[in-house]
């Protein structure tokens, strides 16, 4: 059953939320985190994206950054534009994105948990990324980025936080850049507490990574390093948990920078193996259903459709990111493995079709794949099997957003 706690968190003073609120550090690359922080120095990004306040030249994965990270989280601190809750308590987290909410629990989760496989993962981890956050938690003593985790929903979990929601005032309700609500109450009465632990403990078996292999991984790998200077709160790692029949996934899309020595015409026949393709001009395909795919090329749209034989009905082969990587990726680009070749880039659907277009349209990229976005169920049947999908295969939205809550490991 999963193990949950409440946390004493690092958080802002009301009045300097939406200020230091910053989108999560893995969604923006340091030249748009510089962009996004101009005019306002307390933006959480200065801890997360630290080597915007650094020179250029100075490599994003060296200790400097991290040492950065470390000042600016003391100068927030010192500034009082953060502080830590004086007891441990639990958080409900409400998003609003395009008129549709979503509510979280805001909490620690066991890195016990995470090792036993009650926290089930549905990707493999990159070591490079991995050993970022490691440093940055080791260096600065702080878990600053949130991993989100589903579970299938329940009645009693649903109860509990509607009457809180319904009887207390937010202590945070602000609407960022983006138009995206952020909510967030304090649980910190000691009977509601014990209830929601215990909730957890006895009717929810597990629970999923959604976002945030990564942080999860990074987490169980510092207190392992810490060895006997592991503390108990090294024990557990920062994650907010939303209930399934919340969530919406968005399509993770794919460009790669070329044809693998092959002209557009040896490209189109090569595909036409697995697909039947139709030419569909200026107009963008947004895939409407599973084994349907978008494609750009040349400045023009093709939808794909599958033929029979191209999936299997398998918890891994029925996914599109499966069809595409095996028939497609592979068999014909040559791309072999998606996490380490560079030719591959992925593309979140909160970016938009017309990010595609551009990639290719720049010269940047060749071709771009448009996919039908994966289910909850899906992700649960694979994790639960004790599969992997293809890299990149989900992008949740809405964002939770990084420095609300930050948990604090010494």
């Amino acid at each position: 059953m999963a193990i949950i706690k409440p946390f004493e968190a690092l958080r802002p003073q009301p009045q300097f939320a939406k200020q230091v609120a910053s989108r999560p550090y893995d969604v923006l690359n340091s030249q748009e985190a510089k962009v996004e922080t101009q005019g306002n120095p307390n933006s959480f990004l200065h801890i997360t994206k630290s080597e915007i306040d650094l020179p250029e030249s100075v490599d994003i994965h060296s200790q400097e950054v991290y040492e950065k990270a470390k000042e600016n989280l003391t100068a927030f601190i010192k500034r009082e534009l953060l502080f830590q809750e004086s007891k441990e308590c639990y958080y409900i987290y409400k998003l609003v994105m395009n008129g549709r909410s979503q509510t979280g629990l805001v909490c620690v989760s066991s890195v016990d948990d995470y090792e036993n496989d009650i926290i089930k993962k549905h990707e493999f981890t990159r070591p490079e990324k991995e050993q970022d956050r490691i440093n940055h938690i080791k260096t600065t003593g702080a878990q600053t980025g949130n991993v989100f985790l589903a579970y299938r929903n329940n009645a009693t979990v649903d109860s509990i936080i509607e009457k809180w929601q319904a009887n207390k005032n937010p202590v945070y309700d602000f609407v960022a850049d983006d138009d995206i609500q952020h909510t967030i109450w304090i649980v910190n009465d000691d009977a509601t507490v014990s209830e929601i632990s215990a909730v957890f403990e006895k009717e929810v078996p597990c629970t999923y990574i959604a976002d945030g292999h990564h942080r999860a991984a990074s987490a169980a790998k510092v207190r392992k390093a810490l060895g006997d200077a592991a503390t108990s709160a090294s024990g557990y790692f920062l994650t907010t948990l939303f209930p399934s029949n919340q969530l919406y996934i968005m399509d993770y899309n794919r460009v790669v920078k070329d044809l693998n020595g092959l002209n557009k015409e040896a490209f189109l026949e090569k595909l036409e193996v697995a697909f039947t393709i139709t030419n569909n001009g200026q107009k963008a395909v947004h895939p409407a259903k599973l084994h349907e795919f978008g494609m750009y090329l040349d400045g023009a749209w093709y939808k794909l459709a599958s033929k029979p034989g191209t999936f299997t009905e398998d918890p891994i082969g029925i996914l599109d990111v499966t069809v595409l990587s095996e028939n497609v990726l592979d068999k014909i680009l040559g791309i072999k493995d998606q996490r380490t070749d560079k030719r591959i880039d992925f593309v979140g659907g909160i970016r938009g079709l017309g990010e595609l277009e551009k990639r290719v349209n720049s010269g940047e990229m060749a071709v771009a794949f448009s996919l039908h976005p994966v289910t909850i169920e899906q992700l649960f049947d694979i994790a639960d099997s004790g599969n992997v999908m293809p890299p990149k295969s989900t992008w949740f939205e809405p964002k939770l957003r990084d420095g609300l809550l930050t948990h604090l490991i010494y």
